[in-house]
């Protein structure tokens, strides 16, 4: 049995602006005042990577399985 090959997400624009978007938050972050950077930056910091991280666990999927993934992505 060949080994499974997983799809290259690193290609896909949703993955790339998922990535800016934690980048641009992981900034933002930094500004707020001390007395927020502890409950509401970590909700806001976990939240921003989720995206690139579901997509990246989801390119272990077959082909129309990662595609259904990715549209649910886009709409929710």
């Amino acid at each position: 049995m060949g080994k499974k090959l997983r799809h290259n997400y690193k290609n896909l624009k949703i993955w790339k602006l998922g990535l800016e978007i934690s980048f641009s938050i992981s900034d933002i972050l930094l500004e707020f005042p001390k007395h927020e950077r502890y409950n509401l930056s970590s909700q806001m910091s976990r939240c921003s990577i989720s995206v690139p991280s579901n997509i990246s666990e989801g390119s272990a999927r077959t082909d129309k399985s990662f595609s259904h993934f990715l549209i649910f992505l886009t709409f929710h």
